[in-house]
């Protein structure tokens, strides 16, 4: 039986991912990674948060897979905050989603995955790999969820080792899927937010990381 982990972060994407491959023969894994970030109350659950992993709990609980929780609190900091507050002090723009994929979706978690001897690591991403003589990625049967653009800077040997189950189905019946397989997070909201900021509010996060570093200029055009 081949193995594959899934990384779960309590969403209904990743729960429904996480199903398919177990109907489908695979030894399923699930993975919730934990950043230690501080928790505040807002509209939208966040990835990463205590309430995610215990939904990502009930679910492989429910499909009868392991689920174990890692702490990626350093890679986080290192890779993706830091040249957050970076990018901003040199006047461009990030992208931290982007990073995160190349960083710690699809690096550290994948490595992991590999140690624990598995051939996978899947995600709940919209976006499809097709294999000819290399690995090509595709944007996803849903256009309006495709999220290959975050993944363009996955490498051929990160490819190889990737499965994205969900890259044939729109979002609708995904959601159709949840409650047909009577999975806990079948009605759960979707978050959008960067998960370090659950409000938003990169102006407020920037001051508190790097309020020493802002300095006022001149208006050079009006």
């Amino acid at each position: 039986m081949r193995r594959v982990v899934i990384a779960m972060s309590g969403g209904v994407d990743s729960a429904v991912a996480a199903t398919l491959l177990k109907q489908k023969g695979y030894e399923v894994i699930g993975i919730t990674m934990c950043f230690g970030l501080i928790q505040k109350e807002t509209k939208r659950p966040t990835c990463c948060g205590s309430g995610a992993i215990e939904d990502a709990r009930r679910v492989a609980q429910k499909i009868g897979i392991s689920h174990y929780v890692i702490n990626m609190h350093k890679v986080l900091e290192e890779k993706i905050i830091k040249n957050f507050c970076n990018e901003y002090l040199c006047g461009r723009t990030p992208n931290p989603c982007v990073r995160c994929n190349q960083f710690i979706k699809f690096d550290a978690l994948l490595k992991k995955a590999l140690s624990l001897d598995a051939e996978y690591l899947a995600t709940g991403h919209y976006a499809r790999i097709i294999k000819s003589k290399v690995y090509y990625l595709k944007k996803a049967r849903d256009l309006s969820k495709d999220q290959s653009y975050f993944l363009y800077r996955l490498t051929q040997g990160q490819l190889r080792h990737v499965l994205f189950p969900l890259g044939d189905y729109t979002k609708e019946e995904v959601r159709r899927l949840a409650k047909r397989f009577n999975l806990p997070v079948a009605d759960r909201p979707a978050s959008q937010e960067i998960c370090f900021l659950p409000e938003g509010n990169y102006r407020e996060f920037l001051k508190k990381r790097i309020h020493q570093k802002l300095i006022s200029g001149p208006i050079m055009d009006k």
